[in-house]
């Protein structure tokens, strides 16, 4: 029986933390930096927690579940 490969670029994109929860980076951040505010670019500084709604998807590719 072959092995089941983790999708490449959810491995690169997600984290499981110690919780169990899975978390990603923000996206916007980047260039054009100038013209967004500064609490906007602090609050993309912040890790992003997936939505229960796309979690079961997500660990698919993980091949968590």
């Amino acid at each position: 029986m072959p092995k089941v490969k983790t999708n490449s670029s959810a491995k690169k994109r997600f984290k499981v933390t110690g919780t169990g929860e899975i978390t990603f980076q923000k996206a916007f951040k980047r260039h054009i930096l100038t013209k967004k505010s500064t609490k906007r670019k602090r609050n993309l500084r912040k890790d992003g927690v997936v939505h229960s709604a796309n979690r079961d998807f997500v660990k698919r590719l993980l091949r968590l579940k």
